[in-house]
């Protein structure tokens, strides 16, 4: 009898926070194949494309400014209100296009998990992947922006800060990939809490400072500002561009750190315990 020789071996989990990256590694080619399909996909039978990528961020800047800025009047600490919006926007747009595009992974792909095996969370990854094509494109459109104000004169300064802004997309993309998968993991068994999820996210931008500073939250309420994870990263990343007033906070920002970490543990338990029966469910 010959003796059979298998390339790969599928075996079951041994626990719940079980990653295999090597795994992962292997189906990098899928990822690009994946990150291809979703840019292609989103942009294929409209009119302007990935110039989208471009007007959605102009357009509400632009309603930022008139409603916030011109007619509620709330202050921008001195820097000119369209780079003090555009920058709060662009970090925000990524996390929530990170959390919106993942928070549907199991019920979106039901039909390719249930007919082939591969590492299922290469479909998230490559979301985080494809999305950050998305947030380079306006983060040039930001950059297009701050060198046309300094042209004319606009007093703003970008620092040495500059240089964390990798690590705060990490924590961005790390943050929208974990409450994503988490929101996946539930949406298999309680599928009405995709309603909630675009009102949660929308609530969540007032909660973080994109059309206000933090120095306009009164001490009292700024607790409750800083518990928010995102608070930090988008602070620092703002600071980092254009300065203006406060500093970097390292506490806050190991705060957010570690609220990552244990967003992206909880999620990853959970994508895991699903991931075994959720056909069963979907």
């Amino acid at each position: 009898m010959q003796e059979e020789n298998w390339n790969l071996i599928i075996k079951p989990k041994k626990h719940l926070l079980d990653i295999d990256l090597q795994d992962i590694w292997r189906y990098r080619d899928l990822i690009r194949l994946f990150v291809r399909r979703d840019f292609v996909a989103k942009y294929k039978q409209t009119i302007l494309g990935p110039l989208w990528f471009l007007i959605q961020p102009v357009l509400t800047t632009l309603i930022f400014t008139i409603v916030f800025g011109n007619i509620a009047k709330i202050p921008t600490d001195g820097l000119p209100q369209i780079l003090f919006y555009l920058s709060g926007i662009v970090g925000w747009t990524y996390f929530s296009t990170c959390l919106n595009s993942t928070s549907n992974t199991f019920v979106a792909n039901a039909g390719i998990f249930g007919k082939v095996y591969f590492p299922r969370l290469t479909l998230p990854i490559s979301i985080v992947i494809s999305s950050l094509i998305q947030f380079f494109i306006q983060f040039l459109l930001l950059i297009a922006f701050m060198v046309y104000f300094k042209i004319i004169g606009a007093d703003f300064n970008i620092n040495i800060y500059v240089l964390l802004i990798p690590v705060l997309v990490i924590l961005m993309a790390g943050l929208g990939l974990g409450f994503g998968i988490i929101i996946s993991s539930l949406t298999t068994k309680y599928r009405d809490l995709t309603n909630l999820v675009g009102f949660g996210v929308q609530l969540w931008m007032y909660a973080t400072p994109i059309i206000y500073p933090l120095s306009e939250i009164p001490d009292k309420y700024r607790i409750y500002v800083f518990a928010n994870p995102l608070t930090p990263i988008i602070e620092t990343f703002r600071f980092a561009l254009l300065g203006g007033a406060g500093n970097i906070n390292w506490f806050h920002l190991l705060y957010s750190l570690a609220f990552t970490i244990f967003v992206l543990a909880i999620g990853i338990i959970l994508f895991n315990k699903v991931e075994q029966t959720f056909m069963d469910t979907v």
